[in-house]
């Protein structure tokens, strides 16, 4: 008889238990900490397969439980603590792929590309380029302003063009 109510209580605890929470980070990183009825410390932080991200402590987040009482675990995304660039900081956002192509968003505000780039339609840049090594252009070139060739103006020949 005892057993048998244990049972059922376990049963219905269970039933009211939900599957996610929402919470706030207390602790930011790859192993988070985080509030939600009561503070989870040393949460691992799931990504999509190729996406690592850690979050700030502040952020929004969604805690997830599997299975009965939250024992059973399911895969939601690929694990990518193995991935992670050294020095990472919380707030920032690596995405990479198999190809070893990556970009990454850093919290100083630059972003780092690595891989073969390929834009289609149009690049508009405000501000300065620096190229550096082999630069291949395919189509025309227009130049509104000064061309400068090794710190000199260019002056196109006109040799033979009377």
């Amino acid at each position: 008889m005892w057993l048998s109510k244990a049972i059922s209580m376990r049963q219905a605890s269970e039933r009211e238990a939900t599957a996610a929470d929402m919470g706030v980070t207390t602790i930011g990183g790859g192993s988070a900490s985080v509030m939600t009825r009561g503070e989870q410390r040393d949460l691992e932080v799931f990504c999509p397969g190729g996406i690592i991200w850690q979050p700030l402590a502040g952020d929004t987040v969604l805690v997830l439980k599997g299975g009965v009482g939250g024992q059973e675990r399911c895969v939601v995304a690929a694990d990518t603590a193995g991935d992670t660039p050294e020095g990472m900081v919380p707030g920032e956002l690596f995405l990479f792929s198999s190809g070893e192509a990556s970009i990454y968003l850093k919290a100083d505000g630059s972003i780092l590309v690595k891989g073969r780039v390929s834009l289609e339609n149009s690049l508009e840049v405000k501000g300065s380029v620096k190229l550096s090594g082999d630069i291949r252009i395919e189509g025309d070139i227009q130049i509104n302003g000064t061309l400068i060739i090794n710190g000199m103006p260019y002056r196109p020949c006109m040799c033979g063009m009377e």
